[in-house]
């Protein structure tokens, strides 16, 4: 089954301090989106699509040696819109498309080896990557069905009733999609809410709404989610793949 992976690597990162966009931030000698492509291809994909948006040309020439292509995102409407951008590239695509952050560099091989393992397992339309935490608050839950691998729902925290904020699982931004699913719900998602931006995970309300089979694989370390948005968590980010290597 064909695989391709896109890394969104579009935003500011205001909360860095810096100028620079936030995936050319380094960590142990190498930028962030770095990291994350590195690991993108010991899955050796068919196709690896970077979503660029704030300081492009700089993403660009920095990644300029990596067997990647780039979609522009500008404006910057929401993660969807983001994802939306790399139809032209995987719009006919035949088989999974993984999505990942470009700030987030501690999922390691092994998870993102098991999170596809689990999802083409499962023959799911979608799977989320997800995570427990001590304390969760603030995050999308994972509602699943009868304890199965099976979602349910997912369901934002402010959204969440009593019964579902107790829930420490949690939708850790990461996911496989089968292409088709992907790009036909991107296509039935709108931008009527608060923010006027077209978010990625409204493509699970349409899985649901059609039936299609939505999972969750859950890493077994809450450290691999962690992404980056200020200087105090790229230092941690930094101990972390230190401790890894």
């Amino acid at each position: 089954m064909p695989l391709a992976i896109i890394v969104m690597a579009a935003g500011k990162g205001t909360r860095m301090k810096s100028d620079q966009a936030k995936v050319l931030h380094k960590a142990n000698g190498k930028t962030l989106i770095e990291h994350v492509i590195e690991k993108s291809k010991s899955l050796d994909p068919d196709s690896i699509v970077l979503i660029v948006g704030h300081q492009a040309e700089k993403v660009m020439e920095a990644t300029l040696h990596h067997d990647v292509q780039w979609a522009l995102q500008e404006p910057q409407l929401g993660t969807g819109h983001a994802v939306m951008q790399a139809e032209k590239h995987l719009g006919s695509f035949p088989g999974d498309i993984i999505i990942l952050s470009g700030d987030a560099p501690l999922v390691s091989i092994s998870t993102l080896n098991n999170l596809v393992k689990s999802h083409r397992r499962e023959n799911a339309a979608a799977t989320v990557l997800t995570a427990s935490l001590d304390n969760p608050a603030g995050y999308g839950r994972i509602i699943r069905r009868n304890n199965s691998s099976t979602v349910s729902k997912i369901v934002e925290h402010k959204d969440a009733s009593p019964e579902e904020l107790a829930v420490r699982e949690i939708n850790a931004g990461m996911y496989v999609f089968k292409a088709a699913t992907l790009f036909d719900a991107l296509k039935k998602i709108t931008n009527d809410n608060v923010q006027n931006e077209y978010y990625l995970t409204d493509v699970f309300s349409i899985c649901f709404r059609n039936g299609e089979k939505v999972c969750a694989f859950q890493t077994a370390d809450a450290d691999e989610i962690k992404g980056i948005n200020t200087v105090d968590q790229l230092r941690e980010a930094e101990e972390i793949l230190k401790q890894k290597k």
